[in-house]
């Protein structure tokens, strides 16, 4: 160790720095640093001398000069004389640690048993932190006065850029004079090579002057030979060996170095744009221009860097290590993509390049960690997608095809090999999650991008239907990448797959014969071989109720397309397709004489049949879930859509006027399909240019109505629609507002939206109206009383069909279309008559009895629309007549008496319609049921005590409904109400009957709450016996449910009481 201290001491001499005061002027910086050497020098040469102590020091010295023939002692540069005696200083120091570390390895120190925890040897080359220090200071002369001023013009960083003492070194250099640059720069170069093959050595070189050595490398390995000079020995450049030996050193210096550490330097060293050549801007120096070689070597450097495994990761974390986010960090990531996608000019062929370079790409989205993965993520994306646009065939083969794989297997091949999964669950995650990144995320779609989505669209929706069967992360990326495909593709393609993906084109799985998706370990989903069935109705439920499922998720997808036309015009191709399937009915049904066919052609010709028949009862189950799955205001979203909604409608019409047929279903469509047509008409909302120009389309259905239809009524409206849409509202009858009017009504609750007045409600209304037309100059304001009448919009499109009746109405009229046969025009009649009640209508009001026999009456029809609209209107009059009404309806309920008929017992499906009433007036009494609920539990708990079931379930729901309000006032009815409730549970037989029983328990526990201790004090007990009883004993499932539920909501009723809720709250009391 004495030899290091010695070798460090003597270098510390050397580097000692300059004592006097700063100088300004340069050249007086140029005086000092040289007289700074030159004393430095002298100080060395009188430390060597001197004591026995460096004896050992000199002689390695001389052993080193003896070695090398490079040291030139005659020179008159004294920065060179100082370089030379730092270089060799620095070799004697390399070559003394090398013996002791070597020696080190050899004989290594055996660990002292006494003291095992004690740390093991520090190796003889390591240094202490101001040895370090000093050796730093060293290179730097080194790098400065023996390196950097002999590259040429452009190679590296110029020393006068990197600060103002470097115009002072590059001032006291002299070129002049022996040896010749290239060879100082050569020395240079090979001894700090030399001295970084000690690894404790390495650090302090190539941390902080990797770059200038690279560039030196460079330089003497790649740089053109000069021509000739003067001829003298002096001016000779290097030989082909020492070039030689200088490009294997720098391609090994490349190839063991930190990577993106390279990279960095190599764009360094590749240098700036092209400098303006009135000179740098603003009085400051702008980093020199490389030399054209250079630039060439630097790229090619550069590329063999990006086309070695893992190449893309090194130059992506080369660029964007220590960006920290923001503005920049997304340009520097788009900058890069552009490198990574452009394929360089030393590539050898295009198509090596990017066989090469896009599997790293896609391993690129693979990283875990957060902020490398969010900078990698927005490369790789930006980089593949910038690929499939410029380079789209071999983004399509090395890209694309592998990414997509996973999918393609799932689709594709025969899977050999059944004892195994054929698509692990790791890659059909990491497949989604690459295409969501890429096609969601990037957000840039093009026609190879979507082509190649579309190839696996299929099984990419037969995933997403598994996973909205089970609990799955897959599910939303699947339904995100679905909904973008569907977005952004052409609406003839996105159609087109729609059908498909509903099979109305075929049978399309998207998986395999006999293979399904199995739900994998860490909630994905795998590819496994289907279990054989035997039976061949499980075979075929199992084909069916999948398809009915996949129709399912689709029109789930649909419903979170909310801003997308496309479910609209699926909706209306399927309705086109059902007027041709309507069309064609007849050709196919007609009779075919099978007698010449051969066995083949009749087989050929029964399934010819039988495959049609399938198509068309998929594509009403498609129209019908569809129907039922989503509201109207996204099936038409548009007047547009409209528009196409009705001239579906119109052309089946046509096509019955045709047959010469007549049905209820073609007379309600095309009643619908014009009162549509003239509620648009009607001014309830203001139509533009287009939107007539749009309507142009139902002039050829009108014309046909018009001529063909049997009743002339219906071609006399058809002919003033057909006048109105061509003369853009301009001419328009008064039979298109009072037709838009009657065909308008608010749809009531829990009926079909499809519901409409029958055709023979048309003709009646037409023939009251008014046979003469005029000429109106504002369409919008020409309706029957001359006021517009409101139409209820949903996301700014009108929802003809629902707008409020006209409130001229006389009530007379309503009471008379309520007895009217026509089943909507009484259901539309008895809605009018309960909105008058609701809104305080005087007339109405005065006429309640009339009012409440007319709802009794129509309690027992049997259409829906109308008996539902009666009880409406029954609860709506026990709201607001309360003592009356409801003791009326209770003698209904009870002795089963009619209006007409005092001694006729009431049918059991009209008293249970009955009971519904009171249920509805029970729940809407709210604080008044203490005071009007008494008379109704008394005839609900007789109603407990009927023979029909159905009459004893339907008293339990009304006093479970009615005890949930009355609170403390259920008191003195609690032992009495305990009693019938544990009795029915304990022996009734039927399972509806006790069911309700217990769903009573648990109404009355939820509506009492915390006051259950209190009000149920002394039957409590008697309760929880029972409904244990129910848990322990009950065949029946669903009782047990309800019991299970009544025990929850008892046994937090305990909690609270037992345990209460501890209130942080100060009383403050005023005395008086």
């Amino acid at each position: 160790m004495k030899m290091t201290t010695a070798l460090i001491k003597s270098l510390s001499i050397l580097t000692k720095p300059i004592r006097e005061a700063q100088l300004s002027d340069v050249q007086s910086t140029q005086t000092a640093l040289v007289s700074a050497l030159q004393r430095n020098l002298s100080e060395l040469q009188e430390h060597m001398s001197g004591g026995e102590v460096l004896e050992e020091a000199r002689q390695l010295l001389e052993e080193v000069r003896k070695d090398i023939t490079w040291v030139c002692s005659d020179t008159d540069d004294l920065t060179w004389s100082f370089v030379q005696q730092c270089l060799l200083l620095l070799l004697c120091l390399a070559r003394h640690l090398n013996r002791l570390l070597e020696a080190f390895h050899q004989n290594p120190t055996a660990p002292n048993p006494a003291t095992p925890e004690a740390a093991p040897p520090l190796p003889p080359d390591v240094l202490s932190v101001a040895q370090q220090k000093t050796l730093g200071t060293v290179l730097q002369f080194v790098v400065t006065l023996g390196l950097c001023p002999y590259l040429a013009p452009g190679v590296g960083v110029a020393l006068g850029l990197r600060s103002a003492f470097g115009a002072a070194v590059e001032g006291a250099v002299r070129h002049d004079v022996a040896p010749a640059g290239e060879r100082r720069l050569l020395n240079t170069t090979n001894v700090l090579l030399e001295v970084s093959a000690l690894s404790s050595l390495a650090t302090p070189v190539f941390t902080r002057h990797l770059g200038d050595i690279m560039a030196a490398l460079c330089q003497l390995a790649y740089r053109p030979q000069r021509p000739e000079g003067d001829g003298t020995k002096s001016n000779k450049g290097l030989t082909v060996e020492e070039r030689k030996s200088c490009k294997e050193a720098l391609h090994n210096l490349l190839g063991k170095v930190y990577q993106p550490i390279v990279i960095k330097e190599l764009l360094v060293l590749q240098g700036g744009p092209k400098q303006a050549s009135s000179g740098s801007r603003g009085g400051g120096k702008a980093l020199t221009q490389a030399p054209a070689w250079m630039r060439r070597l630097c790229g090619q450097l550069l590329s063999d860097r990006l086309m070695q495994p893992q190449g893309v990761q090194a130059v992506v974390r080369a660029i964007l290590e220590g960006t920290g986010g923001g503005d920049s960090d997304w340009r520097k990531c788009d900058a890069v993509a552009k490198i990574l996608a452009a394929c360089p000019q030393q590539s050898l062929s295009a198509e090596s390049y990017y066989s090469q370079v896009c599997p790293q790409v896609v391993e690129l989205l693979h990283f875990k960690d957060k902020l490398t993965a969010q900078q990698f993520q927005r490369v790789a994306t930006r980089a593949a997608l910038i690929m499939v646009q410029d380079r789209p065939e071999f983004a399509r083969r090395f890209l694309l095809f592998p990414l997509l794989s996973p999918l393609h297997h799932c689709a594709e091949g025969t899977g050999d090999d059944l004892s195994q999964d054929v698509v692990q669950e790791w890659e059909l995650t990491r497949c989604i999650e690459d295409v969501y990144k890429i096609c969601v995320v990037g957000n840039s779609p093009s026609e190879v991008l979507l082509k190649a989505l579309a190839d696996v669209i299929s099984t990419l929706f037969s995933l997403f239907c598994f996973t909205k069967q089970n609990v799955s992360h897959l599910r939303t990326s699947c339904q995100e990448i679905l909904i973008w495909f569907l977005s952004h593709s052409e609406h003839s393609i996105a159609l087109s797959q729609l059908k498909r993906l509903c099979g109305l084109l075929g049978e399309v799985s998207g998986v395999r014969h006999s293979f399904q998706f199995s739900p994998g370990s860490e909630g994905g989903a795998r590819l496994t071989v289907r279990e054989p069935i035997s039976d061949e109705e499980d075979a075929l439920y199992e084909k069916v109720s999948g398809e009915q499922w996949r129709v399912q998720c689709l029109v789930q997808l649909f419903g979170e397309m909310k801003d997308s036309d496309l479910p609209g015009e699926f909706f209306l191709l399927l309705l086109q397709d059902l007027t041709a399937v309507a069309a064609e009915q007849e050709e196919v049904e007609q009779e075919v004489d099978t007698s010449p066919m051969t066995l083949l052609e009749l087989e050929q010709h029964l399934l010819g049949r039988v495959s049609g028949h399938g198509q068309r009862l998929a594509l009403l189950q498609v129209l019908a879930i569809m129907c039922e799955g989503l509201p109207y205001t996204q099936l038409l979203r548009k007047p547009t859509q409209v528009v196409g909604f009705i001239v579906s409608m119109l052309q089946r019409a046509c096509v019955s006027l045709e047959r010469g047929t007549d049905s209820p279903v073609e007379s309600q469509t095309l009643s619908m399909g014009m009162g549509l047509v003239a509620t648009l008409l009607s001014g309830a909302a203001e139509l533009t240019a287009d939107d007539y120009l749009s309507m142009g389309e139902l002039l050829p259905q009108l014309e046909q109505i018009s001529q063909q239809h049997p009743e002339p009524v219906i071609q006399e409206l058809a002919s003033d629609l057909k006048a109105t849409i061509a003369t853009h509202g301009a001419y328009r009858p008064k039979i298109v507002p009072k037709t838009a009017t009657q065909h308008s009504p608010a749809q009531p609750a829990g009926h079909s939206s499809n519901s409409q007045p029958a055709c023979t409600q048309s003709s009646r209304v037409l023939s009251r109206q008014q046979d003469h037309s005029q000429p109106v100059s504002h369409p919008k304001h020409t309706t029957d009383s001359g006021v517009t009448p409101k139409v209820k919009t949903t996301g700014g499109i009108p929802n003809y069909g629902i707008s409020e009746p006209s409130s001229s109405k006389a009530f007379s009229e309503c009471l008379l279309e309520a007895c009217d046969p026509d089943v909507p025009t009484r259901a539309v009649a008895l809605r009018s008559l309960t909105r008058s009640v609701r809104d305080g209508d005087k007339e109405a009001l005065q006429n309640k009895d009339k009012l409440l026999t007319l709802f009794l009456e129509n309690l027992e029809h049997e259409d829906s629309f109308v008996y539902l609209s009666a009880i409406q209107g029954l609860a709506v009059l026990a709201d607001s007549f309360p003592e009356q009404i409801l003791q009326r309806l209770l003698g209904e309920y009870q002795t089963g008496a009619t209006v007409g008929s005092p001694k006729r017992e009431r049918s059991l499906e009209t008293r249970l319609k009955v009971g519904e009433v009171l249920m509805r007036a029970s729940r809407a009494m709210g604080d008044l049921a203490p005071h009007y609920g008494r008379p109704l539990i008394g005839v609900f708990l007789s109603g407990t005590r009927d023979e029909d079931s159905s009459v004893r379930a339907s008293s339990l729901s009304n006093l479970g409904e009615l005890c949930q309000l009355l609170n403390f006032s259920l008191g003195p009815l609690a032992q009495e109400l305990s009693t019938c409730l544990t009795a029915l549970i304990k022996t009734d037989k039927e399972a509806e009957v006790r069911r309700a029983a217990v769903h009573v328990i648990t109404l009355v526990l939820r509506g009492l709450s915390d006051k259950t201790t209190q009000v149920l004090e002394d039957v409590l007990l008697e309760l929880y016996r029972a409904l244990k009883r129910v848990v322990r004993s009950d065949p029946d499932e669903v009782a047990v449910l309800h019991a299970q539920l009544a025990l929850e909501e008892l046994d937090d009723v305990m909690k609270r009481f037992i345990f209460p809720q501890q209130k942080l709250e100060k009383k403050i009391v005023v005395l008086p």
